[in-house]
């Protein structure tokens, strides 16, 4: 039987080694350095931790501290019936950290697939493992995001942002324009008002890791505000039809580009800019080129024959002329200021009704001589021509109309009937509200109004019936049979066919055809402009190409606008009627 083992206890002062005592003075200085260590390390943790706090605190803010921008809605467009034209969606923007992705060639390919971004590219920006932080994408949608989402992907991160969405795509796009990556506003309504659509983006302070992940917030959340709503006096439905209409037209006369607005007859208001060509702000590959301008705003041309109704109403307004007063244009061309002024044929005698009926040069370079420049000057400018229209719009031009202490005679001339001078067509349809309102002009505005707003008196309510009478005549004077006249709605209207100025002459063959007018003919709800440039299928007179536009648009936009047809009770009893309607 084995004995039990007995523990044996030694003592330390066995062992001489460590039995040895220390010099006294050497213990006392062991002891001594490290109460002084200790010491340093407590100042130094008082010094970190009191002293010079806000350093070292700034200092891991800086490593490791972030402000995350908290992005707002922006606000939305709606037309005058609340129908959206632009609004803001949820999105992701995905990024991502090349030192720590972990992607294989199948997930590169399905990745590259789903983001439709060239494959070499991906990878290119993937496997720099230099970088700590790379952007991929922005604005993906969300079922994009769930697609990426779904191929599990180590190192790659979603952000949340807003992306501008356009409903009504290439139909409205001159007017609301588009915002650029960072959902800033590049052209139109989006533009102008930026910083009201914009609002103001909210913070979130926070901490993240190494690998971008949020670890902590230090400090409140300041929630965004989000952007106001703008309310335009568009109306989507007329804004469509005139687009149709004058693509049609523009495609079918081979013509370079072409333009019609729309204008509330009683309050001003801008119901439809439509331009083509145009582009779509959801495609933003295609966001370049003239196509993003709005042409009936930023363009200002010669308007032709257009005018000669405003300057027949100076002459009545200030008493030179009466209607029934009497011009020979025979032989159809006049000698004048060492010129020669033409009219397509000669119209023998004219009274100022025939005048603009025929759209004859040679009488209104008659008119023109019993008014003084400084007249026509005041007339056209409280017109607002050669002033830039007090529109909310960006790139507005104030066309061209030059002091009338520079006028020579055949320049005076050539005004009355729309050369010399320059203007938008968004200025011409500007005008003639002052035919639409007892003779005052009216203020325009794209913004829905709740009320009209007073005009500034250009004519007297006499004069601006007069030419009611003038534009109805030269319309076709209720003729169902004209190209002017829609099937419901008596118009007046007035065209213009100006030759096109290139390197400051006139081009042979290049031609711009124009049509103003106002509809129903006796209480006007509706002011529509068409132009049409260069156009070259063979046609090019004003009533003729741009005038069937203005029919359209005119019929549209009344049964729009809920305006009853008045075609039975147009001018029945009116003593002169014409057939043709003017070529000018």
């Amino acid at each position: 039987m084995q004995k039990p083992r007995i523990a044996r206890y030694v003592k330390f002062s066995s062992n001489p080694l460590l039995n040895k005592k220390l010099p006294a003075g050497r213990s006392t200085l062991l002891m001594f350095t490290f109460a002084l260590a200790f010491l340093a390390l407590v100042l130094r943790a008082i010094w970190v931790q009191i002293a010079d706090h806000d350093f070292y605190e700034q200092q891991g803010e800086i490593r490791f501290a972030r402000s995350l921008e908290l992005p707002a809605y922006r606000g939305r467009v709606l037309d005058r019936n609340n129908q959206i034209l632009a609004e803001s969606a949820p999105a992701k923007n995905l990024w991502a950290t090349p030192q720590d992705l972990e992607l294989s060639a199948d997930q590169l390919a399905s990745l590259s697939h789903i983001l439709g971004l060239p494959a070499t590219e991906l990878s290119q920006k993937l496997n720099d493992k230099q970088r700590s932080f790379v952007w991929i994408d922005h604005q993906l949608s969300l079922p994009i995001a769930q697609q990426v989402a779904a191929l599990k992907v180590k190192g790659l991160y979603f952000g949340s942002e807003y992306k501008r969405e356009y409903p009504e795509a290439e139909y409205s796009s001159n007017i609301v324009g588009f915002t650029n990556i960072a959902d800033k506003g590049q052209e139109g309504i989006e533009l102008e008002f930026n910083k009201e659509l914009s609002g103001q983006p909210g913070s979130r302070h926070v901490i993240k890791d190494r690998l971008g992940r949020v670890i902590e917030d230090i400090d409140n959340q300041v929630s965004p505000k989000n952007g106001q709503d703008i309310q335009l006096s568009i109306d989507s439905r007329i804004q469509y039809l005139a687009y149709k209409d004058l693509s049609e037209a523009v495609q079918d006369n081979k013509a370079k580009a072409g333009s019609v607005v729309v204008l509330n007859a009683r309050t001003g208001e801008v119901l439809a800019l439509a331009n083509y060509p145009t582009y779509d702000p959801n495609q933003r590959q295609n966001l370049s080129g003239s196509a993003l301008r709005n042409r009936a705003v930023t363009d200002a041309f010669e308007l032709g024959s257009v005018m000669k109704p405003i300057t027949m109403g100076t002459a009545l307004e200030l008493h030179r002329v009466t209607p029934q007063e009497t011009i020979n244009t025979s032989p159809g061309r006049y000698r004048f200021a060492g010129a020669t002024i033409s009219d397509v044929s000669d119209h023998g005698v004219l009274t100022m009704e025939g005048v603009i009926e025929k759209s004859s040069n040679i009488g209104m370079t008659v008119v023109s001589q019993k008014l003084q420049a400084q007249e026509m000057w005041s007339t056209f400018t409280k017109l607002g021509f050669g002033q830039r229209p007090d529109i909310e719009f960006p790139g507005v031009t104030p066309g061209r109309l030059r002091s009338w202490k520079t006028w020579k005679p055949i320049e005076q001339a050539t005004m009355a009937y729309g050369y010399g001078m320059s203007s938008s067509l968004l200025q011409l349809a500007h005008a003639y509200t002052a035919f639409t309102n007892d003779g005052k002009v009216l203020p325009l505005s794209i913004l829905k109004r709740d009320a009209a707003p007073e005009g500034t008196y250009v004519y007297s309510p006499a004069v601006a019936a007069e030419m009611r009478h003038m534009l109805w005549i030269a319309a076709g004077s209720g003729d169902r049979k004209s190209r002017l006249q829609p099937p419901s709605y008596s118009v007046g209207g007035k065209s213009g066919t100006s030759r096109e100025a290139i390197g400051g002459a006139y081009a042979a063959g290049k031609y711009r055809a124009s049509f103003a007018g106002i509809a129903p003919i006796e209480h006007p709800d509706v002011i529509v402009a068409v132009t049409i440039d260069a156009p070259s299928a063979g046609a090019y007179f004003g009533a003729v190409v741009a005038g069937p536009v203005f029919s359209k648009v005119v019929e549209q936009s009344l049964h729009i606008m809920n305006t009853a047809p008045d075609y039975l009770l147009s001018h029945q009893s009116a003593g002169q009627t014409s057939k043709g309607g003017n070529v000018g």
